[in-house]
């Protein structure tokens, strides 16, 4: 028997069963150029792939958004133009010029920080094999094999081959690449299929036919095991099935600890249809909308009705639940089309979020208007990103009021009561904490960006990510601090981190005093159930020794006590 543990969990869940081994299709470029005479053939070949590929993705995209945005994709101006720019300029062939053009879109996603981000690169290399295929003259892989239930066993899993799947034979998925953010990962969450992402090396530990032992809710891959671990692992799926169930029973009971403290449980989301699917989670509201995405996915700055439209909208999904909206944060790992950033050195400490929208205040402005006229339509706050200081907050408020007086003239309905809150993602915000709580309304604490900037490490910098850590002290006292100020002007604190879903953090934020933890929709219904069963005074006594604590091995020994 082999034992392989895995990092990365993005669908939890046990199951046993074969291993049915995805093939790896050659979809690497002929890398021969062409002389002057071929470059239209090879033009014709590539733009006669593209409609190809859109007639296959469009009967898909009806029912999809992840395919819709491949169909946006397909018809992308931009990844033509390069296309067949390298063949009329370069005298590429069609198969290498589509190979450099999409490496060199998918280069710029893979540097985003945002986990969501660098996971869309596989948006473009999904296209890219779409196209290649098309070229090359390939079908779309063996899965037409499946005649019986298996765990399915790939390098990677793009929309266009889970598509093709019957998911009635599928136990689980292991890939060797992506992360919990993939597509595979968000569609094994939606469909309750366990999955492990990222298993590095998975490939050449396990072969197609091995028995294999899945158990995603800890991260360990058992191949060939022997009946003993076979009985073992049967009694944890009925345990683990069982915990689902009363997960799923008890997600809409309200979330108050053993001694009687209420708290929050939100999401966190991207977009409208996001929003939808939230709800379905019980959650109690949605704590951080990135409005970004909205900006991200157009070919213009989104005007004041059409921002107006969307925000609306999701406010009368969540009725009278809070709906919190992030203001535009853009730069550092995040671009726009159509939108010239200038070239920084370190753009994540750059020209980027709220700096951009007090700089250029047209662009705010135009959001805030929105914002206020969409509070007519539910409880709506309003949240701004990367604050520094107490100058930036009084300006935004500023620029907030001139949108009120600007409306109140122009006969438009309005919000007159809306929540302005700030992010707490930087070292000086948590410095300035009590004065930031005297002049907004909440805090939420986003702790992706304060641990990297509070430690001064790069999570995406593979030499020194495991220096990344919000267990950190000195991370877990700005978090504290954080807290404590809030809560002396009487303001709600929350979190819109990662952390706030780690099940080791949960006690002891609970016990930091935090008022709601903003999660991944899908991990709300556990959030909650470790909430209920907790108590707040002895999850504020293990707080109190957690901050005493020197080291990172100090803390989770105690937390894991």
């Amino acid at each position: 028997m082999k034992r392989i543990e895995v990092k990365k969990t993005s669908s939890k869940g046990i199951v046993m069963g074969r291993v049915f081994l995805v093939e790896e299709q050659d979809l690497s470029p002929a890398g021969n150029s062409v002389q002057e005479p071929e470059v239209e053939k090879e033009i014709q070949a590539y733009e006669q792939a593209v409609e190809d590929v859109i007639a296959d993705l469009v009967p898909l995209a009806e029912g999809s958004d992840i395919f819709a945005g491949h169909l946006e994709l397909a018809k992308d101006i931009a990844l033509k133009e390069g296309v067949l720019g390298r063949i009329r300029n370069q005298n590429y062939n069609a198969q290498m010029a589509l190979h450099e053009t999409a490496e060199e879109f998918r280069m710029i996603f893979e540097m985003m920080e945002d986990e969501y981000m660098r996971e869309r690169s596989a948006d473009i290399q999904d296209i890219r094999n779409r196209l290649m295929r098309k070229l090359k003259g390939l079908n779309e892989g063996n899965f037409d094999e499946i005649t019986e239930k298996v765990i399915l066993l790939a390098r990677d899993l793009a929309p266009s081959d889970t598509a093709k799947l019957n998911l009635d034979y599928i136990l689980g998925f292991i890939t060797e690449l992506g992360g919990v953010t993939s597509h595979v990962s968000i569609m094994a969450r939606g469909m309750g299929i366990p999955a492990l992402v990222g298993a590095s090396g998975i490939m050449d530990e396990v072969k197609n036919g091995d028995f294999v032992i899945m158990d995603a809710s800890q991260g360990v891959i058992l191949v060939n095991p022997g009946q003993e671990e076979i009985q073992e692992y049967t009694k944890k799926a009925e345990e683990f099935r069982k915990f689902e169930k009363e997960l799923e029973e008890s997600s809409a009971l309200p979330t108050v600890t053993k001694d009687g403290r209420k708290l929050e449980v939100c999401g966190n989301v991207g977009s409208l249809e996001d929003v939808k699917r939230a709800v379905q989670f019980q959650i109690d509201g949605i704590g951080l909308f990135r409005s970004e995405f909205l900006y991200m996915e157009s070919d213009h700055f989104p005007t004041e009705e059409e921002q107006f439209e969307v925000y609306s909208q999701a406010a009368e999904l969540l009725g009278d639940k809070e709906l919190t909206i992030r203001t535009l944060d853009i730069g550092g790992d995040k671009g726009l089309d159509y939108f010239e950033f200038p070239k920084e050195e370190n753009p994540f400490l750059g020209y980027r979020a709220i700096r951009i929208g007090l700089d250029q205040t047209s662009i705010l402005k135009t959001q805030l208007r929105a914002l206020l006229r969409a509070g007519t339509s539910g409880h709506i706050r309003i949240m701004f990103p990367m604050i520094i200081s107490v100058e930036e907050v009084l300006k935004a408020l500023q620029i907030l009021e001139e949108s009120r007086e600007e409306l109140a003239k122009e006969g438009i309905p309005y919000g007159a009561d809306l929540e302005v809150g700030v992010m707490i993602e930087t070292p000086a915000a948590v410095m300035m904490a009590e004065e930031l709580a005297e002049r907004v309304d909440f805090f939420s604490i986003g702790t992706n960006d304060l641990t990297q900037y509070f430690l001064a490490v790069d999570r995406g910098n593979q030499k020194i990510a495991a220096m990344y850590n919000s267990y950190h002290p000195a991370v877990l006292r700005a978090i504290y601090q954080t807290i404590r100020a809030g809560h002396k002007f009487g303001k709600k604190v929350g979190m819109c981190g990662e952390f706030a879903s780690d099940p080791k953090a949960v006690k002891l934020l609970l016990g930091m005093g935090l008022d709601e933890f903003s999660v991944s929709p899908g991990e709300a219904a556990n959030v909650k159930y470790q909430i209920r069963n907790a108590s707040a005074d002895e999850a504020e006594r293990l707080a109190k020794e957690v901050m005493k604590q020197p080291a990172v091995e100090d803390i989770m020994r105690l937390l894991e006590e």
